[in-house]
């Protein structure tokens, strides 16, 4: 087991998602940031689906109750073991009573705790993800909490190695990166042209800001107000994560991993899904620049995506293999 030593609001058990359930009205949930999800399990040869600890609220401390690997991927944060520095995007083995600890990322704004085996939290729905609104699923239904205590699928050890995180290596070109604004490309959606022009020039020209009333149901946006052509009668309809929505006060909503499962307010863009872990790791308070792309391009980015998972696999596998032919008490290398 591990047990909770230290946690902020909102930290929970999250896996890859509750799907085949949204027109029952439950929402997905699982991970905002499903690439260092499937990375972090990679890195210890978990199951894809296997659960971990998201990590949204600082400092995060947790202690381990019997060896085991783990990994922490995300944004990059100061990380100990024991004390000593360790480095995130890395598969290493923790000894029995050694103490995590996790500090607030310097780049990003969520971290991901990957156990070797996968948390054994009960399974609900087909997912052991906390849904948080209907306090169910996870550790309790809730937030994690100081002195809660986690059992282990199956801990064992792993041999060190590491990932290059997506942010070097499917960073975007040159003139669309900004340290103090992310790039999201988007898809026109179905109510885009119902918008007047220059509220669609503005939609895509200027740094909106995530507000403070952001979580995982939604991102909500400041910095202009977009406006329809007239005013339209929408049928409520099915959401997803990434739908940017337009209330009438004109400033966009960007559903997240707990999206309502329906909504009616019009939609003027969908958030491509290749980008969707760039938009969990911005920060409350940061900008986001909406870019317009077809669909093709939105295919072709998520293509990119699968190929960097399937590089980053075939190394740590080459790496592995490697490592055992040398024998142990080799230093970990990064795949």
């Amino acid at each position: 087991m591990i047990q909770i030593l230290e946690t902020g609001m909102l930290n929970s058990v999250q896996d890859a998602g509750r799907l085949g359930y949204r027109h029952l009205g439950v929402s997905t949930s699982g991970v905002m940031d499903r690439l260092a999800l499937q990375c972090g399990n990679m890195l210890l040869n978990n199951p894809a689906e296997a659960a971990c600890i998201e990590i949204q609220t600082f400092p995060f401390s947790v202690r381990f109750g019997s060896q085991t690997g783990f990994s922490v991927t995300g944004g990059h944060a100061s990380i100990t073991l024991d004390g000593k520095p360790v480095l995130p995007w890395f598969a290493l083995c923790a000894r029995q009573g050694d103490v995590l600890r996790i500090e607030r990322p310097v780049a990003g704004a969520r971290m991901y705790l990957c156990i070797a085996g996968g948390l054994d939290v009960p399974v609900v729905l087909a997912s052991r993800s906390t849904q948080l609104r209907g306090g169910f699923g996870g550790w309790q239904g809730r937030p994690l909490q100081q002195g809660d205590e986690l059992p282990l699928c199956n801990p064992y050890c792993v041999d060190e190695v590491g990932l290059v995180p997506p942010a070097q290596a499917l960073a975007l070109r040159a003139e669309d990166r900004d340290d103090k604004t992310v790039v999201l490309r988007v898809i026109p959606a179905t109510d885009y042209m119902l918008f007047t022009g220059s509220s669609l020039k503005e939609f895509g020209s200027i740094g909106w800001q995530i507000t403070a009333q952001s979580d995982r149901v939604g991102y909500r946006l400041k910095g202009g107000a977009l406006r329809m052509m007239e005013p339209v009668e929408l049928r409520s309809y099915g959401v997803v994560p990434g739908i940017i929505q337009v209330p009438p006060s004109g400033e966009p909503i960007i559903q997240m991993a707990d999206a309502n499962t329906a909504g009616g307010y019009p939609r003027i863009a969908t958030v491509i899904e290749a980008d969707l872990w760039r938009l969990a790791q911005a920060r409350i308070g940061s900008f986001v620049r909406l870019q317009l792309c077809t669909h093709a391009q939105g295919l072709a980015a998520a293509e990119n995506v699968q190929e960097y998972l399937k590089n980053a696999r075939k190394n740590i596998e080459l790496y592995r293999k490697s490592f055992s032919r040398r024998g142990a008490g080799q230093t970990g290398k990064q795949a």
